[in-house]
């Protein structure tokens, strides 16, 4: 099991929302029940679009601000290169419960 994740989140309006976390399936859970990130409360419910695995909580908090820098359209290219595996990163997909986890390989 990976030590951080990076995750993204689509929102009731459709926006996306990209944080970091040790659990993504108690993140997740906070989210849910309004215990997470304030720019999330005002938006529910959310969705987790994917999850990425990370060394450390170090590359964890680095992934997130390269994401966070991407455009919308960017950041839904991400995920969709990760799933239909045109992405040049090494992605494994795991189903856990209610998400689907993405562990790739960082080229950084």
């Amino acid at each position: 099991m990976s030590d951080a994740w990076v995750y993204i989140l689509r929102c009731a309006d459709g926006s996306l929302y990209t944080g970091w976390t040790v659990d993504v399936e108690r993140r997740l859970a906070s989210h849910r029940n309004g215990g997470g990130a304030r720019y999330t409360r005002s938006r529910l419910p959310v969705e987790l679009l994917a999850s990425f695995a990370m060394d450390d909580a170090s590359a964890a908090r680095r992934e997130e601000a390269r994401i966070k820098r991407l455009t919308r359209a960017q950041k839904l290219a991400l995920v969709g290169r990760i799933f239909s595996n045109s992405s040049t990163a090494a992605a494994e997909l795991r189903h856990t419960g209610s998400a689907t986890q993405i562990a790739t390989t960082s080229s950084q």
